[in-house]
């Protein structure tokens, strides 16, 4: 470690005498589970969407394509802000801190997610209903925007140098752990009620389920002291005025951030297409059945979960280029034979089509994040990780559900998914060989 980042760890140490290994397994743990209270917030209503379409939508629309696109207008508004949510939290972020804003935004979200399972339906309040749907998806939107690139951030300026991928991975797990938990949650209230009464009432019960689940990811969070990091350059006087304004004015980050869009390509179909989306694609396009088409997703995720610890490992040890670099050749080649595998309709070929994207799909996952916040120094690093990540995942991730909707109903080839996936893995592809090894490396101050 250098001389500032001794200095750093030995001003974040709390006065109860822990130690540093301590300190740092509590700042892993305040991100994955406020990572894992944000994205089951944020993912329950791409796992629901089956059912939300049948209670948000006319009834002459509501068995439609087009009823269906109308509720993923919902998914892709909520990213239309993302870039904003990141542009101001990261300001905020690098201005005051990462700890307090985190916090923030988890109830942010929770709120959101609790107030979607109290709206009234469409037979309700007609139009007012999607409409308010849709509004609710913004806010949920605008704390993810600040989410991501923040908790990212909180959980590099704690880690190791050598260990950063590692500590990071809980951060990274929280999401597919939340994702898995709401798979799970709903086949099971599909077992116990059925689908009729899923459609009338018990789709309420997950989104309710925000608030206990915001109360223990906000008191996680606020357990734990900024980052040592931060709390280094605000003692040093380092706080940039403007932070998003020396971004954009620096050709040095402006490069940085353009790579922060491209790099991470592939993770927008790998996450939303791979396991968001995937239910519904079983269950409209596939025509599994919607506890079929769930317990395949969990197949997917189970994989990921597993697997995202020794990938982020490896690229502690072996550097963060060839990770990416396999990873993006393995989507690409698997993407296609695999979705093919899918149209087959059987419970056990699609199963295996799940875990090889997902194993292929790992090692992009365990170690971007790590590669993001590598990328910037501390005290533009919130704002310049919040603009590249935002902006890739509007781009390639956001409108993944809507399009792929819309090219299915109008070509009818349903193999369409593993062609994005194969277009963003050779994007990102390309854009590793741009990409200087940060892999054990301090990080940048300033």
């Amino acid at each position: 470690m250098t001389k500032s980042q001794t200095v750093s760890m030995d001003y974040a140490l709390p006065r109860d005498g822990v130690t540093k290994n301590n300190v740092v397994r509590r700042a892993s743990l305040a991100g994955g589970v406020g990572s894992f209270v944000e994205w089951y917030d944020y993912g329950i209503y791409g796992l629901l969407v089956s059912t939300l379409v049948l209670v948000f939508s006319a009834s002459e629309m509501s068995l439609t394509d087009a009823g269906l696109m109308l509720t993923y207008v919902g998914f892709t508004v909520s990213f239309v802000v993302r870039p904003f949510g990141g542009l101001i939290c990261g300001y905020l972020g690098d201005k005051i801190g990462r700890q307090k804003l985190l916090a923030i935004l988890l109830l942010m979200i929770s709120l959101a997610t609790a107030a979607i399972g109290l709206l009234p339906g469409y037979q309700s309040i007609g139009w007012a209903a999607p409409a308010l749907l849709i509004f609710l998806r913004m806010i949920q939107g605008f704390s993810a925007g600040g989410e991501v690139s923040g908790a990212g951030s909180f959980v590099a300026e704690y880690a190791e140098d050598n260990r950063r991928a590692v500590v990071m991975a809980p951060l990274v797990m929280g999401s597919f752990i939340a994702l898995l938990f709401g798979s799970l949650l709903i086949t099971g209230l599909l077992n116990v009620y059925g689908s009729e009464a899923m459609r009338e009432w018990v789709w309420r019960v997950p989104f309710l389920l925000a608030i206990p689940m915001a109360l223990i990811g906000v008191y996680i969070r606020t357990r734990i002291q900024d980052t040592p990091h931060f709390q280094l350059v605000k003692q040093n006087k380092r706080v940039v005025k403007n932070p998003i304004r020396t971004v954009l004015s620096s050709r040095k980050h402006l490069k940085a951030i353009g790579l922060a869009i491209t790099l991470p390509a592939v993770n927008g179909p790998g996450y939303y297409i791979l396991f968001v989306y995937m239910p519904t694609y079983l269950n409209k396009v596939m025509h599994f059945t919607q506890i079929q088409s769930l317990m395949v997703t969990a197949c997917g995720l189970l994989t990921i979960i597993a697997t995202i610890p020794m990938m982020a490992w490896l690229s502690d040890r072996l550097g963060r280029r060839p990770l990416l670099i396999a990873s993006a050749i393995g989507m690409a080649v698997l993407a296609w034979p695999c979705f093919w595998l899918l149209t087959l309709g059987m419970m056990p070929l699609a199963c295996m089509a799940a875990i090889l994207l997902a194993f292929a799909f790992a090692g992009h996952a365990g170690v971007i994040q790590a590669t993001l916040a590598e990328m910037f120094p501390t005290n533009v690093r919130y704002s310049a990780y919040s603009i590249g990540f935002n902006l890739s995942t509007v781009i390639f991730g956001g409108s993944a559900p809507l399009l792929m909707t819309w090219l299915i109903g109008l070509t009818g080839i349903a193999s369409i998914p593993s062609y994005m996936v194969m277009l963003t893995a050779a994007l990102t592809l390309i854009s590793t060989f741009y990409l200087k090894e940060t892999a054990g490396k301090p990080l940048r101050d300033e």
